[in-house]
């Protein structure tokens, strides 16, 4: 059968696959897979010519050939070439390429690049840095040199000025490219980078790892997240010897290619890290749930569980997950710029803008408006069109509260939260765009601006977005590279450490965060400080 099987492969080799279909083929032998590696490697050099009779002849080819994995991906012309695949007793089984959910943070998006757009500098220090005590381990881990990272996701801007440095190679593992595009058409993979190892500068912006090397394996597309490329990109991480494999992705199952791949990673001593998901079930996602896997939960700066961090059983560990501030591809991150006047004098304010809201290229300044909740009601009686709508936070959606400023003629509104702090939020979820400004400020201020008003004081706003290269984005995607940093710290102080001596470590170390009656927090927000301390005294 192993000679069959070979000429099996040979055919595969020299097929075409005009329209086909990606499969993943998991073979039981790896002496025989070797001899179909060995071919694939000799493809085009003339090697393949055979005087054995071709015993199963398959109209399909060979994509790539994953030699950590005893794998295929093969491109089958129809389900008929699926089915001679699947019924070869050489082969353990043949699974075809499915799509997990694309990778999207809860809150933070990223607008087309605009010319001509103010630009602001480099981002200060995200909290979720000090919040996991990374400087403090940085001494003892000499920031994490030595140690390498690689991110399986929507790609990278490899030439940002806070990732460039650090970077090290990339490869596209999508099947959308020859491999060698893997630049970041969404902008998750860049953030998540950012936070893992993004270069300390001199305006404070870091990564928890600042001295590692980061990988990209680019396996997410339009069309989601595809198994054939995780399984692919698993095995470039076992080929390149990284310390850890960071994985922002991930949904309500995983495939036996998946599963298969990531037990291998962990048998090569990697350690693997993925997000428990966004849903807020008490069900940790996959990869995530796997046994060999880090499983992360997100928590507020106030490091409190975030309302969508799924957990459960399996999940070990929690980290920042809500407000990240982390690197994008250059000029399309956006940051929101509010400056109020009352009474002649002005000051700028804290503030964020919301998904679906008209971009404010320049400067605009309008008078405020006291429109209470935004209800219809609240509009009856009250002059804002050509204004500026002041809307609280409450009782309705927000997007009820700017369709109802809309039909009022305002050009644009202020919302003021009800909770201290701003959060970010969606007008629409299918793309479109509103044709007004809007921008959130603080409570407080929300609250001040109200009295004047109701005072008779005019009061002014002036709102402007600026392009940045970089964003705030929610989400356990955002909690995920945290804990990929620290365990970079942690192989950077002691190589020697596997997957699952990594894992205790950080689950030991961690500080104790609840009530955690659920396992809401795992073993608590990770501590690199601690953890890297523990990774000296291992043996």
């Amino acid at each position: 059968m192993k000679l069959n099987l070979f000429s099996l492969i040979l055919s595969l080799l020299v097929a075409t696959s005009a329209h086909a279909e990606r499969v993943i083929v998991i073979m039981k032998d790896s002496q025989t897979f070797q001899a179909a590696h060995m071919a694939y490697k000799s493809k085009g050099s003339g090697a393949l010519r055979t005087g054995k009779a071709v015993a199963t002849p398959v109209d399909a080819d060979i994509e790539q050939s994953l030699e950590n994995l005893n794998t295929l991906i093969v491109n089958a012309r129809n389900e008929n070439e699926i089915s001679k695949l699947q019924n070869d007793p050489a082969v353990a089984y043949v699974e075809k390429e499915v799509f997990h959910p694309a990778p999207l943070p809860v809150a933070g998006w990223l607008s087309t690049p605009v010319k001509n757009t103010p630009t602001v500098p480099g981002a200060k220090t995200p909290w979720g840095i000090m919040a996991v005590k990374a400087p403090q381990a940085w001494a003892k881990s000499n920031q994490g040199q030595g140690a390498r990272v690689l991110v399986l996701d929507t790609g990278i801007d490899q030439n940002h000025p806070s990732l460039k440095a650090n970077f090290e190679a990339g490869k596209d593992f999508t099947g959308e490219s020859d491999g060698s595009d893997f630049s970041d058409k969404v902008g998750h993979g860049s953030h998540c980078s950012g936070t893992i190892a993004g270069v300390l500068d001199n305006n404070g912006f870091t990564g928890v790892a600042p001295q590692a090397k980061i990988l990209m394996g680019r396996v997410c597309s339009e069309n989601g997240c595809s198994n054939a490329a995780i399984a692919a990109g698993i095995n470039w991480g076992i080929t390149q010897k990284v310390d850890v494999i960071s994985m922002s992705l991930g949904g309500a199952w995983s495939t036996p290619g998946e599963r298969d791949a990531i037990a291998k990673a962990a048998k090569a001593g990697l350690t693997v890290v993925a997000a428990s998901g966004n849903d807020g079930s008490a069900k940790v996602s996959y990869p995530a749930a796997l046994p060999t896997v880090i499983a992360v939960g997100a928590v507020n700066s106030d490091l409190k569980k975030t309302d969508f961090s799924q957990y459960g059983p399996e999940l070990a560990v929690v980290a920042p997950g809500a407000a990240v501030v982390s690197t994008v591809p250059q000029g399309t991150g956006r940051e929101s710029s509010v400056e109020i006047v009352v009474g002649g004098k002005s000051a700028k304010v804290n503030s964020t803008t919301f998904q679906g809201a008209r971009e404010v290229l320049k400067a605009e300044t309008n008078t405020l408006v006291d429109c209470g909740l935004g209800k219809d009601t609240d509009f009856a009686g009250k002059n804002v069109k050509g204004k500026y709508a002041l809307i609280g936070r409450g009782e309705i959606n927000f997007s009820v509260k700017i369709q109802n400023a809309i039909k009022a003629g305002a050009l644009g509104a202020v919302i003021y939260n009800n909770a201290p702090g701003l959060i970010q939020g969606a007008l629409t979820s299918d793309g479109t765009v509103l044709p007004v400004a809007v921008f959130m400020i603080e409570q407080d201020m929300g609250k001040k601006i109200q009295a004047s008003l109701a005072a008779g004081t005019e009061v002014k706003a002036t709102l402007q977005t600026v392009a940045t290269d970089y964003a705030a984005f929610d989400g356990t995607s955002m909690a995920t590279p945290h804990v990929a940093g620290v365990v970079a710290l942690i192989k950077a102080a002691n190589k020697n450490l596997n997957g699952a001596q990594v894992k205790q470590i950080l689950q030991s170390t961690a500080t104790q965060l609840g009530p955690n009656n659920n396992n809401e927090y795992g073993a608590g927000i990770v501590n690199a400080e601690a953890a890297v301390s523990a990774a000296l005294s291992a043996k």
